[in-house]
């Protein structure tokens, strides 16, 4: 396992590692996706704790599964295939497994900028890698980072403002302005 940092498990918690399926979801852009991230985004792809990546264009969700050159490769995620049934001499069929339509490809720039990466961590080791392999490619020069590792939380969570979901519900008042889904608009603000 890791020494320190952010994949950092106590000997205790070790025997307590589950395999883990981590989404991120990440707004890359305003209404395009900002080209400052395509090459991290591809880097990605390229894990091999990768899922894909949940994203689309408008009005059209995709199951993005790897790159060529700068299109991206997707799967439909709205096709459905009936469940594998084991015939009585134990094969198994793999007709499902194959798709029925062939994968289609997308130019990455038309990729809506609201996307979740996912990844798979079997074992505590897979996690470790993962870090250090994020933590690697957020110091790459290639693109900016999507999104970064910390050994901490950061300060500026530790107000008394952050919302606290824990099952004290002494703050109903808080929780309803949290979830609160009247403010449909959003005005951004420069410094």
């Amino acid at each position: 396992g890791c020494v320190g940092g952010a994949c950092a498990l106590g000997v205790e918690d070790t025997v307590l590692w589950k395999p883990l399926v981590l989404l991120i979801p990440l707004r890359l852009g305003l209404s395009d996706i900002n080209e400052a991230y395509i090459e991290t985004l591809k880097q990605c792809f390229m894990l091999p704790q990768s899922l894909g990546v949940i994203g689309g264009k408008p009005n059209s969700a995709h199951y993005f599964i790897g790159y060529v050159g700068e299109e991206l490769i997707y799967l439909d995620p709205h096709t459905t295939q009936p469940a594998v049934e084991p015939s009585d001499d134990g094969q198994v069929p793999d007709d499902t497994y194959h798709c029925q339509h062939p994968p289609c490809r997308m130019h990455i720039r038309e990729l809506d900028p609201s996307i979740a990466v996912g990844f798979f961590c079997r074992t505590e080791d897979d996690f470790d890698d993962w870090c250090m392999r994020i933590r690697k490619l957020s110091g790459s020069r290639e693109g900016l980072p999507m999104f970064e590792l910390v050994d901490s939380q950061p300060s500026h969570f530790t107000s008394s403002d952050v919302l606290n979901l824990t099952p004290d519900f002494s703050d109903s008042d808080r929780l309803e302005r949290f979830f609160d889904s009247e403010d449909e608009e959003f005005e951004i603000l420069s410094l």
